[in-house]
């Protein structure tokens, strides 16, 4: 991991769709100022909608693995950001990781909950495409604000 680079931690249920991809979505954009982890609480395979619903804006998390939030969190691993992706309920049971700066709570729901594969697919595209704005709306936020340290600047092109 790159010392200059903020550290930004998604955290679900499963790690089988919503963080996996806030995962994805983050690198795409902002992959030059965060390194980007995810996990969940009882991980499982990630979702074949998921990685369908990545596959259609062309990315790639066919390969991507569920995570333990418990491992991640007995390694001590450090984050700038911790961001759950699940309900309330869920986000209040995640661990106070060390030297976290900040935590947040975008709540969306889970596509593996919906009762059909198609049911599942068409939640994942929307669900995607919620955690698309929400990301790019927090990156223009940390923008305004001169980001979240010194180390955040505008990508140079």
């Amino acid at each position: 991991m790159s010392a200059s680079k903020l550290r930004v931690f998604f955290l679900c249920v499963h790690n089988s769709a919503r963080s996996q991809m806030a995962e994805a979505l983050l690198r795409k954009h902002a992959d030059h100022w965060f390194e980007v982890e995810s996990a969940g609480f009882e991980p499982r395979s990630v979702l074949p909608a998921a990685v369908a619903a990545m596959e259609r804006i062309g990315i790639d998390i066919g390969e991507a693995q569920a995570k333990s939030v418990f491992d991640l969190f007995r390694a001590g691993r450090i984050y700038h950001y911790v961001v759950t992706v699940c309900d309330e309920a869920t986000a209040e049971q995640c661990p106070i990781f060390p030297g976290v700066c900040e935590r947040l709570h975008w709540s969306f729901p889970d596509p593996s909950d919906a009762p059909t594969e198609a049911a599942q697919l068409e939640l994942a595209v929307a669900v995607r495409d919620q955690i698309d704005a929400r990301i790019r709306l927090w990156l223009q936020e940390l923008e305004a604000a001169g980001g979240p340290s010194p180390r955040f600047s505008k990508r140079q092109s």
